[in-house]
């Protein structure tokens, strides 16, 4: 398996730090094949014109992330957009100082296409667009792009589009704004073309400012920045795309809000988006939620103490252990079992050699002694994660190669490096002070 150094090194680095690595994800994927079935099953259901939602449920590091990364590299192969952000003190579904908006704007400068893995591909896709309705315009209509004529056909294309917005909620004033860009792009104009950029970005303070710039009364606020998710999901479509997918991680973030009146929002936002996207009201639009056991479980703090959406999420009576439904809208991640493990240490210790260019040292009977030996502590079964069994066999191979005197079958059994230490859980913010604002 070859690796360019560049990847290797961020595969590498990443894991060691205990965060998913964004790109080179399909070289050390293992195991999740249930999983990744289910959400790709919701992904032909979006590109049809559907609708999905879910939850992807586990521990601080059994891979949650990693999950939601290579499902966005798998849809964005497949010519979807996929915008992600994480949830933080900041950046929240509902707020009252602009928390919500934060989130919108980061989820609108994470924008990825195929092309622009890395994010900010608004204006590409604006001009993409644009190119797109004038070849489609000169293929049905003949003309040439420098007669008269062919100006009035490719509005003609443009009107399409915006009657098909018009009829969403906002839909006039998102139609009149790519009107807008539309004719900034034919005259060259880049400063208008900028204003409209950001405007879809969220980034006017007031109405004031953006009817002076750009001559619309309305700019996207707090309360209603979900309904341009489902716009952009419906223009994705007819610029050429197969849809729109949102990634929201961290709802670890919602339950610690101390705010029992703050939390409660923040969840009616979620029961609307679940609402939406299962009723059939949102089309080409995935969303995809990721969370701990305890902020979705919880019943006094997390998401099942909004009780509409419990009575939706909770498990049925017929699911138990070993047994699970991958089509209910909560995905409960399961550990990796010891031969998926093996599996990608194998990978690791590939990846590392290549990067730091030495012959391989450890063998397959190290790896499976290491394996034992992290899986032999007290509570291992149920309490270690993925993340603590990389970075710790990412330090046994950092060792090895900085010591290569060393016996690493000797290393590994006497105990001689620190286990690294679990992710703490979830504080219970203030025990029974939690529900008080200060």
């Amino acid at each position: 398996m070859k690796i360019p150094k560049r990847i290797a090194s961020a595969v590498i680095n990443s894991l060691k730090g205990g965060v998913v690595p964004r790109i080179g994800l399909p070289y050390i994927t293992v195991g999740r094949e249930v999983e990744i079935d289910a959400l790709l099953h919701d992904v032909d259901i979006i590109e049809d014109g559907g609708a999905s939602f879910r939850f992807i449920v586990g521990k601080y590091g059994s891979g949650k992330s990693f999950l939601l990364q290579t499902i966005r590299s798998h849809v964005m192969d497949r010519n979807f957009v996929v915008v992600d952000a994480d949830l933080s003190p900041e950046r929240r579904l509902q707020g009252t100082k602009g928390q919500g908006l934060a989130t919108y704007k980061e989820l609108i400068r994470n924008m990825s296409t195929k092309t622009r893995p890395d994010g900010g591909a608004l204006t590409l896709i604006l001009d993409r667009w644009i190119s797109g309705v004038q070849a489609e315009a000169a293929a049905d209509s003949g003309l040439e792009p420098t007669s008269p004529e062919f100006a009035a056909e490719v509005e003609k294309k443009i009107y399409q589009v915006i009657n098909a917005l018009n009829e969403m909620v906002h839909g006039f004033d998102f139609a009149r704004l790519l009107t807008i860009y539309y004719r900034a792009a034919v005259s060259g104009d880049d400063e208008q073309k900028a204003k409209v950029v950001k405007w879809f970005r969220g980034e006017y303070v007031n109405k004031t400012e953006a009817k002076g710039e750009l001559g619309v009364n309305i700019i996207i606020t707090d309360d209603d920045w979900y309904e341009y998710i489902k716009l952009f999901a419906m223009f994705l479509k007819m610029a050429g795309y197969s849809g729109l997918l949102v990634l929201v991680d961290e709802l670890v973030n919602i339950y610690k809000i101390p705010n029992a009146i703050t939390r409660q929002y923040n969840y009616e936002k979620i029961l609307t988006m679940y609402n939406d996207t299962l009723q059939g009201k949102a089309k080409y639009l995935g969303i995809i939620m990721g969370g701990t056991p305890q902020c979705i479980e919880d019943t006094r703090r997390g998401v099942y103490s909004y009780e509409a959406l419990r009575s939706r999420l909770a498990e049925g009576r017929f699911g138990r252990e070993g047994i699970r439904d991958m089509l209910a809208p909560v995905i409960h991640l399961v550990p990796l079992t010891y031969e998926e493990m093996l599996v990608l240490t194998e990978k690791l210790a590939d990846i590392h050699a290549q990067l730091f260019g030495y012959e391989q040292r450890i063998t397959q009977e190290d790896m499976i002694v290491f394996i034992k030996t992290e899986f032999g502590r007290i509570g291992a079964d149920s309490h270690i994660t993925p993340r603590e069994v990389i970075r710790d066999f990412i330090e046994l191979l950092d060792i090895a190669f900085q010591n290569p005197e060393i016996n690493i079958s000797e290393t590994i059994t006497s105990g001689g490096f620190e286990y690294s230490k679990p992710a703490a859980e979830e504080e219970t913010a203030g025990g029974d002070f939690a529900e008080f604002d200060i």
